[in-house]
């Protein structure tokens, strides 16, 4: 390395490792790459920066920054999870002359998530459609004191499309909505026996439970009740779920797969670890962790984060990469459980509502930027990429 001299001015070229690297840099290479980040020095990385696994995007110990990353044909999953996304500076991706038929033959089953992923799948309404086949959805909230959690899923599923959404809770929750809310309407939920009620009910083509709940022991009940009902519909499990199944996800996961619903969970890393302990211990990349989880559980999964993954119990599974620091605030996922929850009222296909949520979500986020609230958020929402 002596003859590494960094002037001002140059800028370096990382080539040392490619997309198929794994551990973490050693020896000279670790050395160069702190010299060279020390020197503030521009780099432009090939494929991927050297010390970034192109399969999970870790960084392990010393690694190059890149200001520029030129890959090939198609990005790889290193170039869309973090720490690699960030990492990569601005990503180009080269045409070296790779036919684009053989991802026909490849058959690829990792996607990057956008508009070309559901597009196709996103719900037109006729002038002949009326509220109720623009597709109900309940939203099941909290106690008095933690009925905001609820409301923003309202909202969200509201301006995705939904014609209908019905706030359920208990009774005083409900005073507290409405003196809130004006569009949606209201459902006395304080019963299992209420519950079972409404999981019966035909109308509701989708339910959304968990954000702001609580009383895991009644939630845990309730969820059972819902999953148990012969109604084919969308069920969004989300936020204090995840609690109340923790250490007992064999249970939930047995009463997804023997329901006749279409079930969408949505946890961020550390509700992961509560439902799927063993997944995450196995130091599996995020996008196999998701689909792994997906399988054991038989539900569409987004694992969320700045790098959300979608997953299928098929094996399909999208990385999102428009997702910012800016959804990072109180009631962004309630926001997002709405979304999700509003699209399949409306008879979109689980995994394709799924991915269209959680793209929507982060673009809307990007459209409001640093400050965003979460109010501000549900609003934003809209049915464009």
């Amino acid at each position: 390395l002596d003859a590494l001299a960094i002037a001002d001015g140059d800028v370096v070229i990382d080539a040392l490792y490619g997309a198929g690297f794994k551990g973490g840099l050693r020896g000279a290479d670790a050395v160069a790459a702190k010299l060279v980040r020390e020197s503030g020095a521009p780099v432009v990385a090939v494929d991927l920066p050297s010390g970034v696994s192109g399969l999970s995007g870790t960084a392990d110990g010393e690694h190059f920054r890149a200001d520029h990353t030129a890959t090939f044909f198609r990005k790889k999953p290193g170039h869309l999870l973090q720490p690699g996304r960030a990492l990569c500076g601005t990503l180009h991706v080269a045409d070296i002359g790779i036919s684009p038929r053989v991802l026909d033959v490849i058959k690829p089953m990792l996607l990057e998530n956008g508009p070309h992923v559901y597009q196709v799948a996103l719900p037109r309404p006729s002038m002949t459609t009326h509220k109720y086949a623009r597709g109900a959805v309940g939203v099941f909230s909290g106690e008095v004191h933690a009925t905001g959690a609820a409301r923003l899923c309202a909202t969200a599923a509201a301006r995705v499309g939904a014609g209908a959404v019905t706030l359920l809770g208990p009774e005083a929750a409900l005073t507290a909505m409405a003196a809130q809310v004006t569009s949606a309407m209201l459902r006395k939920a304080e019963t299992i026996a209420d519950i079972k009620a409404i999981a019966a009910d035909a109308k509701f083509q989708a339910l959304v439970i968990g954000p702001g709940f609580g009383r895991y022991r009644f939630l845990h009940e309730a969820v059972l009740a819902i999953l148990a009902a012969p109604v084919q519909r969308g069920v969004v499990l989300d936020a204090d779920v995840f609690s109340a199944f923790a250490l007992e996800g064999v249970v939930l996961f047995a009463a997804i797969k023997a329901s006749a619903a279409t079930v969408v969970m949505t946890p961020h890393e550390g509700e992961f670890a509560r439902l799927f302990p063993e997944i995450s211990k196995g130091g599996l990349p995020k996008h196999e962790r998701a689909r792994a989880a997906a399988k054991q559980s038989g539900a569409i999964i987004i694992l969320k984060g700045a790098d959300s993954v979608i997953a299928s119990p098929d094996s399909r599974a999208a990385i999102n990469a428009n997702g910012g620091p800016e959804l990072a605030t109180a009631g962004s996922g309630d926001v997002l459980a709405g979304i999700v929850g509003g699209l399949l009222a409306q008879g979109m296909t689980a995994f394709e509502a799924a991915c269209a949520a959680v793209h929507m979500h982060a673009a809307a986020g990007s459209r409001l930027g640093p400050g965003l609230v979460a109010e501000e958020l549900a609003l934003k929402i809209t049915l464009e990429a």
